[in-house]
């Protein structure tokens, strides 16, 4: 059973995953895949380094995240232009480790992705999770995790699809806009109904 997990940046996506791999899910992290899509010899580093110049490279030859994140949450067209370069290569890194995956046995498979919507990943699963935060959380957390300035986190947020317009898509809706003990409740809940499904759909 494939199932989606998304929801807008700073929204608390990772604890969900972290209580879903403890619960024996398999997390697909679209994370892990961009850092690694993006690394030296790679063809989409390549392709980074001719679009935006050697200004996003830190001095070992690596991609500098944060100079390139500047320069792309500052520029919408920069932002598709990287997406081009970078989202299909991730979406098929994806769908390779969920075959892959799903060949080994009957598992819970969990494609952990903030752009699921967006670029098309929901049509490659059976249920969307939607983790959920209020606006003003995603703002203070953002400054608080990654030392944005009000103004920086604010252009963050906007940029992306806003969560409420994700909340149409969901399956399920993990609530973090309180304490984590409840999003872990919830989620320990939600893992438990997936079981449940999942051995139905398997005729047990």
């Amino acid at each position: 059973m494939i199932v989606g997990l998304t929801g807008g940046i700073a929204t608390g996506k990772s604890v969900v995953a972290d209580e879903l791999r403890r619960l024996g899910a398999h997390i697909i992290d679209a994370d892990k895949i961009a850092r690694e899509v993006v690394e030296p010899g790679k063809p989409a580093y390549d392709e980074i380094v001719k679009q935006f110049g050697t200004g996003v490279l830190e001095p070992g030859g690596a991609l500098d995240r944060k100079a390139l994140g500047r320069i792309v949450f500052s520029d919408p067209a920069a932002l598709e232009k990287l997406g081009s370069i970078t989202h299909p290569r991730i979406r098929e890194r994806i769908k390779e480790e969920a075959r892959r995956l799903s060949a080994q046995g009957d598992s819970i498979i969990v494609l952990d992705v903030a752009l699921l919507i967006e670029t098309g990943v929901k049509y490659e699963v059976e249920k969307i999770i939607v983790v959920f935060a209020e606006k003003e959380q995603q703002i203070q957390r953002l400054m608080d995790r990654d030392g944005l300035s009000r103004g920086e986190a604010e252009k963050r947020v906007s940029i992306q699809m806003d969560i409420k317009e994700k909340l149409k898509y969901a399956d399920y809706v993990i609530d973090n806009s309180g304490a984590k003990d409840w999003t872990i409740e919830q989620t320990r809940a939600l893992y438990s109904e997936l079981e449940g499904l999942k051995n139905i759909k398997k005729g047990t």
